[in-house]
């Protein structure tokens, strides 16, 4: 978890959801990262909300660096929708370590914005800042 050493340790769960570039809901996910000096492992769970897996769970786990206040992970699924397998995130980490802001982006085919927020915030506030942000 966060330390003296480290206010932006971003181990531990996150509540986040992403929006598409066109008409389509935003997709809630959740996620749980470990933060081993800057290298970032973990995992994400979602709904799919399109294409073939709509409506099915996608899993995947997470690859990634914290620079500072920037953030760039790898989202690769474990059981990948077609047409794609993995998703690019780049992203900057708020003063207190408790949100993480940006964009994904599968090359060549779209992209969008996403949000994180730290879990265990208050749950309703959370959620109407997510979907008035994304």
């Amino acid at each position: 978890m966060r330390s003296a050493d480290d206010p932006l340790d971003l181990t531990g769960a996150w509540n986040g959801l992403y929006s598409y570039p066109r008409a389509i809901e935003p997709t809630p996910f959740t996620a749980t990262f470990v933060d081993d000096g800057g290298w970032l492992s973990g995992a994400t769970e979602e709904i799919a909300r399109v294409g073939p897996t709509r409506g099915q769970p996608l899993t995947a786990t997470l690859q990634g660096r914290r620079t500072g206040h920037s953030v760039t992970f790898l989202k690769m699924y474990d059981n990948p929708p077609p047409g794609y397998d993995a998703v690019q995130y780049a992203g900057d980490v708020n003063q207190d370590g408790s949100e993480i802001e940006g964009r994904w982006m599968i090359p060549g085919v779209w992209s969008g914005k996403f949000l994180l927020i730290r879990a265990g915030g208050l749950r309703t506030a959370i959620a109407e800042d997510v979907a008035e942000r994304v």
